[in-house]
């Protein structure tokens, strides 16, 4: 694990005050298993694991530099910068601690078939809705297709309706997290 950086947390441990680092879905999700509803065990990846991915992979930059004079009424354009950003983002390595991280937390699950679903931090707030704007994956099984189902779960934040959407709303595309 990076100092200080928390990959993982687990249902039981995230309630509606983490949104922050859980996502909204994320976030209901360990409110209804702290009220014993029966909900599979489970975990997140945390959001401050995608900012650091971003960080750590010196994405940031890049893709704010497909953005910055993005007009994003080209659809055309549009769909190019989010085809371009959603590959990047797919198929930069994450850092071993991350994969690491994710497959120990997979492992503890027993593995198995698992959904691995997206969770903005953005999702469900009282201005506005983003939520149906990531991918899902389901039925998911083995490690490294975990680790690659969360990564295109990050890509997936930059579908060209949710970069529209985040501009529209005027959301900066890196105040919200996966």
């Amino acid at each position: 694990m990076k100092k200080g950086v928390q990959v993982i947390a687990w249902f039981d441990e995230i309630t509606k005050n983490d949104i922050n680092i859980a996502g909204g879905k994320g976030a209901n999700l360990g409110e209804m298993t702290h009220a014993q509803i029966p909900v599979p065990t489970g975990f997140i990846v945390t959001a401050t694991a995608y900012f650091e991915f971003l960080k750590d992979t010196n994405l940031m930059d890049e893709i704010r530099r497909y953005l910055k004079d993005l007009d994003i009424n080209n659809s055309k354009a549009l769909q190019d910068i989010s085809a371009k950003i959603k590959n990047k983002i797919s198929s930069v390595h994450l850092p071993d601690y991350m994969v690491n991280e994710i497959k120990t937390a997979y492992r503890k699950l027993g593995g198995g078939l698992v959904a691995v679903r997206s969770s903005a931090t953005a999702e469900d707030l009282p201005d506005a809705s983003f939520a149906g704007q990531q991918r899902t994956f389901l039925n998911i099984q083995g490690e490294d297709s975990v680790v690659k189902a969360v990564q295109e779960c990050w890509a997936s934040l930059f579908e060209s309706r949710a970069i529209f959407y985040r501009n529209e709303q005027g959301y900066d595309h890196f105040k919200v997290g996966i």
